[in-house]
This record gives C-alpha cells, structure tokens and sequence, in this order.
C-alpha cells in the first residue's frame, strides 16, 4: 500500500476526526443517527456538527459551516438537501479534507440531470484532491478502531462483533441486513461499506485497500453491477495471492432479453453468463445464495483453489445426507465413495463401512467413538479433496457425539463442512468459533461446496500469435459486419483453417475447385445467409453452380432489396465429426469473451455453450470443450471416430487473441460452424462473420462509417442490380 493509499484507508476507516454536515439535533430524523452511533458504538476522536441554526448539538460544539469548523478534518459526512451538496463539496476542497461521504440521493440514479449533477461534484472533487465516497450511500462502519459513521438504523441497533470479514455493498438499504445475518451465524466483521453510486471510491479500489488491511480477511460483495471491470479484476488478483478470498453475492442471474447482435454468440451469451466468467478468470467466488455470502468463508481460510474437487460426505441422517447429496450432484459436484485404505483402516479399529458414494453410520454411528474415527480417516486420506459431515438429532440433543469430533478433527489441511439437519444454533456456534463451515440449510451447504468447486486461481494469459497478419487482414475494413471472404482473411490471420474458396461474379464463371461445393451469397448486409435463401449445398457440377447462383441472387435480393452483394463465395464442401460455433464478443461492461458451443443453425436453441474472459490458453480451452455436452462426442462416443479436440483448443485459444487488438475495434466475430475433423486432422472454419464499430477518421480522410463501396464486379440491390440479375439469367437460359 503506497503512503496516499495509507491516508486514503485511514480517513475512511480511522479518521480522528469526522465533521458531520447537515447534522439535525431532532433525534427522529435520519441526520441525526450518525453523531448518536458514533458516541454509542466507541468512536474517541473529534466529532464537528455542522448546522448554522444551532451552537451545539446533541452535546458537541456546532459550526455554521465547515470553513468555520477548526482544526484538520479528515472525513466529512454530507447530509445536506442534493442542491447544496456541490458547494459543500467546495468547502471539503478549501479545508483540505481527505473523503467526503456523499448520504443525500438524487444524482445519477435519478436519470440525466442527476447524472449532471454527479459529474458536476467529482469534477469538484478531484480538481481539489479530495476523494468521494457515494453519493447515495448510507456510510461506513469499523471496527478496529470503531467509527460507526452510517445512517442505517439496523447498524445503530446491532451489537457488532470484530472478525474478519469485510463488507462491500451497493445497495444501502441491504447494508445492515446483511450485517444481522452475518452476525446471526456468529461472524464478525472488519469494515462494512455502502458504496452507493460509485461517481469516485469503487468497488475495485475498496477492495484493492482491505488487501493490505490486518483486520480483513475475506472480502463480500454484494453488488448489482460492475461498474469498473478492470480495477476489480486487479484487485480480486491481489486478493487471491493474500489469501483474501473475494465471495460476491450478484443480483441479476436472469435475463428478461439478450441485446441485439449480428452472430449467434451475440444472441446467445447474456450479461450474466459474462459476469460468472469475468468472476472465474479473476478468483471471485460467486454464490447464489444470501446464507453462503457468510458461511462459505470458513471453507476457504487457508486453502487455495483446488486443482481437483472430489467431495468425500458421512452422515448419521440417510434423509439428510439424501437431500445435500442430490443437490450436489444436480450442480456436478463430483460425491467419492471411500477408499479401499480407508475402509480397511476403521474394519481395522472395529468399523464396518461400505463402499457406497455416501458413508451412511445410520443410527449405529451416532457415537463419538465411531463418527471420530471415520472423520478422521476421511480427512487424512488422499481419495478426496473436501469432507462434508452430516449430522441429524444428535448435533442437537448430544452435540458431544458428532459435533465435538467435528470441532477438534486434525483437517490434514483440507476442507471441512458440516450441515445440521435439526435447528441446533449451539452446535453451529460451536463450528463457527472453531473456523468449521457449519450450515443450516442444504442450499446453502451445497451453494457453498459449488463455489469452492468452482473456485480458480486468476487466469493471466499472454499475447501470442502473428497479430500483425490480423492487423494486416483489417487494415482497409471498414466499420460494420465484413462479408464472409474478409472475414476467413481475419480466421486466417489467426491461425484458424478455412475452408478453400473462390468468389465469382458471373454464374458461367469457373470455380477451380474439386466437386462438391457449397455456393453461398457474399455479402457483409446478410449475415445470416441461409435464413435469406443464401446458401446452396451439395452442388456437383458446373450446371449447377450456375443454376445455384442464379436461385441465390433472387432469393436474396427479393429479401433484401437494399443488400449490396458482392459475389457468390463458392466454397469446397468439408465435413467433420462435429459443428461448433467459435465466437468472440466485447462485452462493453466486462471486456472481451470467447465463446464455444454446439454449431450450426440452431446454436442459439441449443443454448449449450462455455464462455471465458478473453484471452484463453489452451489448457482452459480444452475445459471449455468439456463443459459443453454437445460436444461430448468428439470423445469417440458409441464408437463414432473420435474428433480433434487439440486442435479445437487451439482454435478457441486463437479466437481469443483477438482480445490483444482491441484498438481494432472488433466488437464481434463468429466461425459457424467450424468443422472438427478426426483426430490428427485438425479444423477447419466453413463460415464465419466480423463486427467492427465505427472508427474515427482522420483529418482529410474519407468516412469510414459506411458500407464498404462495391468493385467493378460487385451487385447491388438497384438498377444496375436488377441488371445484373438480368445478365445471370440471360447466362442460365432463364
């Protein structure tokens, strides 16, 4: 932590001293509650009402203003009405104060004039070198050293524990809900942070601060977006390598609508499958449900991400172990029976267990001298990677039987859980005060080992490739979808194979390629050329490529009368064991993905596709070919070849590099289908589409916004395309 990062962390989390503008001496009103909590909940430095209508308030010395408010200040708290808020920014500017904390609403949440007004105060602000936390929010709260400085009500109310967690939140609201769940499951926290509007002070930068706070352990984040990607990425980095897990609890799993897109990847990754691959390459852990936010930390402290996630589960409740274990395996935890060492070593000690998934003690083993040992073999051998304890009415009635055993097992280092099935708070209180992860409810217990499977160190993968073929192949494209030869130039450039083809602009013009082939229409206003009528398979000879032609132009431009047409690509017919559809997408909110699933004209039905953060490796692109089911046949299945999915990785991996030229403004590109051959014979790309944004010009040089112009020998969709329909037709015979 750099010493400005210092005086940033110490004026929010430890000021001396705190100037609350706007402070109400009536005790009902929300303006009141942060002086009050601030005395109630240990603060021992200085606090400055400011309230030009009163001497003092509630005991302490008031100030008409903060420039008439003595000594250095280090935090001001605004509460005033939203149009004085700027000059109150002014007054922290000319009194040198470190952060102000915005509480007043009515900026950038409220529409364009507040987001104005929100400009209008970071301008203030960062002119005059002071720092703003909100506007919007309802504060912050530590607790080494205390300084309650919030308006929540819960907040006043709780008794809060120190531990080691810290909370960041963008709902205020949300704030001291998520403090009493938290402190009902017998945690304790570090910081907690409303954050509100983000106009300076950022999820990212808050977290890039706990990183190096003592008092931190793991950071949750309650959040509805992501509103600087890249900061958040660094710092959940940084956090990963201290061993700070970062556990994020987002809002928004469902998608009411996907944006509109020229590819099928377009159409079929929405912002949420973005987020959780933006979470996984940055070693955020995501959970779906609100209990895991507080009880999956336990499960984490010491360990890293695991390389392999095999979940060892005993139980004294066949009901309770019934309900986890079906969870587990509808979210494809991988549950391991014991091993052949373990059950020998407990018949050794007088134990009889089977050899079934789920070591079920029944009745029987609801003994210390059994569940102990069986435990404690689970957790020393080598079988498996996690061990999941069940308990039933025991943990509640007789917590010395399975929960003791539990509270004072040697982990070997490993992950250890423990769900109770009976309402037992003391036999939880017991496991959270010995760092075991207990849990009261089986989504939450099964949400929990989910993330921990999921779990990844933070992906940094390097440039590589000849980029500057790519750059070359775009050095005269222009903004919009490239027709489909432009495109295969960018695959091309990229390493990927396509498939061999020529464009001709006369249906009697030869095409130099071995029969069959395919004709499709060339032109970068079709996109999606079979549902136009653009494409033709299986043509064998030389009539029919012309006969084919002519059908493609009157389909399409009966469809597309305003199309420019640029030729009929025709292209040798390739087969393979199977299509896949191979994207990539700038999403504007996260950064560039790559995208694999099942190809083909239905790849959006199938909605069967793995998504990363771009760029990839190999390695990650090979698990990305295993997620996808569609494409478990490329593993020979039912005796069917087996496909080259080395190459396929490779594919993908170079598909993502297109994420180290992103000031060629890609904003998509697609292969659809690319064709897996069998194993050894590689890949090879049968269509595809490139996206470009619109790119500013230079001074003196023409518009590059526009279409790109037909050649000599292109077709419109105009007179003279009409024209040249004619020619073909006249050519065919027709």
């Amino acid at each position: 932590m750099t010493a400005q990062d210092n005086l940033l962390f110490d004026a929010l989390f430890a000021p001396k001293t705190i100037a609350l503008v706007g402070a109400s001496s009536d005790a009902a009103k929300n303006t009141s509650r942060p002086q009050r909590m601030l005395r109630s909940h240990g603060f021992t430095g200085t606090i400055l009402p400011i309230n030009p209508r009163r001497d003092h308030v509630f005991g302490d010395r008031a100030y008409p203003s903060l420039l008439e408010a003595p000594g250095q200040i280090d935090h001001a708290f605004i509460m005033v009405p939203v149009d004085a808020v700027a000059r109150a920014v002014e007054d922290c500017v000319a009194r040198n104060v470190s952060v102000a904390t915005v509480y007043t609403d009515g900026f950038a949440e409220v529409g364009p004039e507040g987001r104005r007004r929100q400009d209008e105060l970071v301008d203030i602000a960062r002119a005059g070198g002071v720092r703003l936390l909100g506007p919007n929010c309802s504060g912050i709260y530590s607790t080494q050293p205390s300084c309650a400085l919030s308006v929540n009500s819960a907040i006043e109310r709780l008794e809060i524990t120190a531990g080691p967690l810290a909370i960041i939140s963008q709902s205020g609201s949300m704030t001291g809900g998520l403090v009493s769940r938290g402190l009902g499951r017998g945690v304790g926290f570090s910081r907690i942070v409303s954050i509100g509007n983000e106009a300076d002070l950022g999820v990212g930068e808050l977290v890039d601060l706990l990183v190096d706070d003592d008092s931190t352990g793991a950071v949750l984040l309650f959040i509805e977006s992501v509103r600087d990607a890249s900061r958040l990425a660094s710092a959940a980095k940084r956090a990963a390598s201290a061993g700070k897990p970062v556990i994020a609890y987002k809002l928004g799993r469902s998608e009411l609508g996907r944006d509109m897109a020229a590819s099928h990847t377009g159409a079929m990754v929405g912002s949420d499958e973005v987020m959780d691959a933006y979470f996984h390459a940055n070693g955020i852990l995501r959970v779906d449900n609100l209990e895991a936010l507080f009880e999956l930390p336990p499960l984490l402290v010491g360990q890293r991400p695991a390389t392999r996630h095999r979940v060892a589960v005993m139980s004294t409740t066949g009901g309770g172990a019934g309900i986890v274990v079906d969870r587990l395996g509808s979210v494809g935890v991988d549950v391991v029976p014991p091993s052949e060492s373990v059950i020998a070593n407990l018949h050794a000690q007088g134990i009889s267990i089977s050899d079934a998934r789920v070591t079920d003690l029944t009745h029987a083993g609801t003994r210390a001298e059994v569940y102990g040992p069986v435990l404690q073999e689970l957790l020393a051998s080598d079988h498996c990677d996690l061990v999941l304890a069940i308990a039933g009415s025991s943990a509640q009635f007789q917590p010395e039987i399975t929960v003791e055993p539990v509270v004072n097992a040697d982990r070997h280092g490993k992950p250890l859980a423990m769900f109770i099935a009976p309402h037992a708070d003391e036999s939880l209180r017991r496991l959270n005060g010995s760092g075991v992860a207990g849990y009261r409810t089986p989504e939450s217990c099964v949400d929990s080992i989910r993330a921990w499977a999921s779990w990844s160190p933070p992906s940094d993968v390097a440039r590589s490739g000849d980029l500057e073929s790519v750059r070359a192949s775009l050095a005269s494209a222009h903004a919009g979808s490239l027709n489909e030869r432009d495109s295969s130039a960018v695959f091309s450039a990229l390493g990927i194979a396509t498939a061999p083809s020529v464009v001709i602009t006369r249906p009697d013009e030869e095409a130099p390629l071995a029969f069959p082939v395919v004709a499709k229409v060339l032109s970068a206003d079709v996109p999606h050329k079979t549902d136009a009528g653009g494409v033709v398979l299986g043509i064998d000879d030389a009539k029919a490529l012309q006969s084919a032609a002519t059908d493609i132009l009157d389909r399409v431009l009966a469809r597309h009368p305003g199309a420019r047409i640029d030729g009929i690509l025709v292209q040798q017919q390739e087969a393979g064991v199977a299509e896949v559809i191979l994207g990539y997408r700038r999403d504007p909110q996260l950064g560039p993905v790559v995208v694999l699933g099942v190809g083909g004209v239905l790849a959006e039905i199938y909605q069967d596709f793995a998504v990363r953060m771009a760029p990839v490796g190999p390695d990650d692109a090979m698990a990305m070919i295993d997620e996808v089911q569609g494409l478990a046949v490329l593993s020979g299945f039912r005796g069917l070849p087996r496909g080259d999915k080395r190459a396929l990785a490779d594919a993908v991996a170079a598909m993502s590099q297109l994420a180290s030229v992103q000031d060629l403004d890609i904003v998509e590109a697609e292969v659809n289908p690319l064709l897996v051959r069998e194993e050894g014979r590689g890949v090879v790309a049968v269509d595809g589409l490139v996206v470009l944004a619109a790119r500013a010009s230079s001074p003196g040089s023409p518009s590059k916004t526009g279409p790109t112009p037909p050649d000599a020998t292109g077709w419109q969709a105009t007179s003279q395309g009409a024209a040249r329909r004619e020619e073909m037709g006249a050519h065919h015979g027709g």
